[in-house]
């Protein structure tokens, strides 16, 4: 018998754009590529893996070699997009550079000198990903050019889903899944782990000028944008903290059903990248909430010791997951 979760309010818009690219796609054609240099370019798209997330790496090495490339070369795409708002140096047009990539991985050949290009467009071809979904991830990303807040959760779960979700629902075509029942999942783990991000990384993206932490949600705990500017870690922030963390595990359990969707020799992979993401939670909660003086990670070992764990729960059947009601927001 399957499990299932309620649906929020703040989904719904998600979910109708998860389901516009499924319903507009047509088939992509083949990479026509000498072989050579579509190998340089998926082991250059290992090498960015690599370099820029360990955990990402090590979950993405548990699956079958033609999809741990193909999830390497997606995540190295995700990279140069996300790269192309955040450094790009002064007096160039991040939303031009945006615009002359989002043309570049249109193309169904892209040129040899954009090796992550090569390596997305014969992904995209090999496992059928729907190319609306890099559309709405550009577009997501473009949104750091120009929104610096937001007002309620509902709207950072949208910004969440344009530069998360989307990479969910691109990784579950590479993986494989059941049908689309799974969709609904997908979308409710990437709002999960971009709001562990978002959590973890609360001072330097104020250092960047930007806060991600809902308004109202700050408000509700009699917190404004001066107590975070002075990195203060009292029990107003502790109490904050503490609902996000909450809330944020229930995203993880609700999502961990759709594990269970997917192509066996997919779900460890998919399963440890949760877990391994929702264990810098516990990291947070064991300071207290107090994410200024660094930032928060798991160490190598505390990656590898959870991985037999994540292995019985991604295989056993219905998954569980935890309804415990979320922390209560005060009035």
């Amino acid at each position: 018998m399957r499990l299932e979760v309620p649906v929020q309010s703040w989904e719904y818009q998600l979910l109708n754009w998860a389901h516009e690219p499924l319903q507009s796609a047509t088939p992509i054609d083949s990479v026509h590529t000498a072989s050579p240099m579509l190998e340089a370019a998926y082991r250059y798209c290992d090498d960015v893996t690599r370099f820029h997330s360990r955990t990402f790496y090590m979950a993405s090495g548990l699956l079958p070699a033609h999809k741990r490339r193909a999830v390497r070369a997606l995540y190295a795409f995700c990279r140069v997009t996300d790269n192309l708002v955040d450094e790009t140096p002064a007096g160039m047009d991040a939303q031009a550079s945006l615009q002359n990539w989002q043309r570049c991985v249109a193309l169904p050949h892209p040129p040899p000198h954009e090796p992550v290009a090569l390596a997305w467009a014969d992904t995209q071809a090999r496992f059928q990903i729907p190319a609306g979904y890099a559309t709405q991830l550009i577009q997501g990303v473009a949104r750091d050019l120009t929104q610096k807040r937001y007002r309620t959760f509902a709207d950072l779960a949208e910004y969440s889903y344009g530069v998360a979700s989307t990479v969910g629902l691109m990784a579950m075509h590479i993986v494989g899944f059941q049908g689309d029942e799974a969709v609904p999942y997908a979308v409710k783990l990437g709002v999960a782990l971009q709001m562990t991000n978002i959590l973890r990384d609360v001072r330097d993206d104020w250092q960047a000028g930007r806060l991600y932490l809902p308004q109202d949600e700050l408000a509700d705990f009699h917190l404004t944008e001066a107590d975070i500017d002075s990195q203060r870690n009292d029990a107003r922030w502790q109490r904050f903290m503490r609902f996000q963390i909450e809330r944020n595990r229930r995203l993880y359990a609700e999502s961990a059903i759709g594990i269970g969707m997917l192509n066996r020799d997919g779900r460890f992979a998919i399963a440890a990248a949760a877990h391994l993401y929702r264990a810098i939670l516990d990291e947070i909660e064991q300071r207290d909430g107090d994410i200024f003086p660094g930032r928060v990670s798991v160490s190598t070992w505390g990656k590898v010791r959870r991985l037999p764990s994540i292995w019985w729960q991604a295989y056993r059947s219905p998954l569980h997951i935890n309804t415990e009601q979320v922390v209560e927001n005060p009035s």
